[in-house]
């Protein structure tokens, strides 16, 4: 990858970024930077955290990408013919994201999955209450934008909500979007946002691993890496809130649909969920969970964001969970087929 100071830096915050798991999650999160024609952006299904060692990015042509998404041109979804390809000789494919970050006017653009941002942009007054949140930034120019399917819709969207100079968007269910005109800038405003967005974290019983590994004993699941994810089932609160379905996009391309819950007496060998989208998250309530082994990497990073988004969430607040209906197109959008793909034939995360 040919790269400019400028991208060096980008680099560099988005691997500081990635190391984050309060920033974003496994493959979910993107950057980019747009530089003398081109945007350099975050490749499909790559990691943030493995910025400084994988060449990560490549760069489409900025100018025909816009108007293909003005237009509505459906190639701006992929943007794959938008490639500049003498730069791009490891064959990735751009972001799903990456229509939103060419329409975004700043030339640094960072997505991710903040766990704060993402604990208030479940709420069913989410708008409101991250307006308020934001209010004494002064220099933050802000919009929300209800749930949409990722890529060229949301970037439309953004488009037509947006007001001039807005340089940070809070997306329902799903993340936020900072802005500035040089990296450092924009790496200062992403601390600055979610510190203004945070929330206390519930505290959250221990869980019962010894147990946990008996019952999985001979059975396709197994603990989890982070023992984090374990305060989804051992936390009232948490599992209630869990239980209502799936909070955000990388959940589903994950773990599957919201969690499975492991009947009082039930045995994980025994257990077959029944739901459209394959669960992978299986909760044994009081005690703590179990992530099945057919897991694409990654899983265990959503498993402990879970934890997290729903620790910061009060047990009887209002929320809006994904559809069955919004379940199914993510999980069988081509642009996902293609992330979980490529998860599938990455190296494995660590298992107990």
């Amino acid at each position: 990858m040919a790269g400019s100071s400028r991208l060096e830096a980008l680099v560099a915050l988005s691997a500081r970024i990635g190391h984050d798991p309060l920033k974003t999650q496994a493959a979910g999160g993107n950057t980019s930077l747009k530089e003398d024609g081109a945007l350099w952006i975050k490749a499909s299904g790559t990691w943030l955290a493995e910025a400084e060692t994988r060449d990560i990015f490549l760069p489409v042509a900025l100018a025909p990408l816009t108007a293909a998404v003005e237009a509505n041109d459906p190639r701006a979804a992929k943007a794959t013919d938008f490639i500049i390809p003498d730069e791009n000789l490891l064959g990735l494919r751009p972001s799903v994201e990456t229509s939103v970050h060419a329409v975004v006017p700043f030339a640094v653009v960072l997505h991710v999955h903040c766990i704060e941002t993402v604990a208030l942009a479940v709420r069913a007054d989410a708008a409101d209450v991250i307006a308020e949140r934001l209010r004494p930034l002064g220099d933050v120019i802000h919009c929300h934008i209800p749930y949409l399917k990722p890529g060229l819709p949301l970037a439309r969207a953004i488009q037509a909500a947006a007001n001039p100079g807005t340089n940070v968007v809070t997306l329902g269910n799903h993340g936020l979007i900072v802005a500035a005109d040089d990296v450092g800038a924009a790496g200062a405003l992403l601390d600055r946002v979610s510190n203004a967005l945070a929330s206390p974290v519930r505290a959250a019983p221990p869980a019962d691993t010894a147990f946990l590994a008996e019952l999985a004993d001979g059975s396709n699941w197994r603990l989890p890496a982070d023992p984090v994810a374990h305060a989804t089932a051992t936390d009232p609160e948490r599992l209630a809130i869990a239980r209502q379905g799936s909070l955000y996009p990388d959940h589903v391309v994950f773990l599957g649909s919201a969690v499975a819950v492991l009947p009082e007496g039930g045995k994980p060998v025994e257990f077959v969920s029944d739901a459209a989208v394959p669960q992978m998250l299986l909760v044994v309530p009081g005690k703590g969970v179990l992530i099945h082994r057919d897991v694409l990497r990654g899983g265990d990073d959503l498993a402990r964001a879970l934890a997290e988004v729903t620790g910061r969430i009060a047990g009887n607040t209002p929320l809006r969970v994904l559809s069955a209906d919004e379940e199914r197109e993510l999980f069988n959008w081509d642009a996902e087929i293609y992330r979980r793909a490529l998860a599938r034939t990455a190296p494995a995360s660590p298992q107990p």
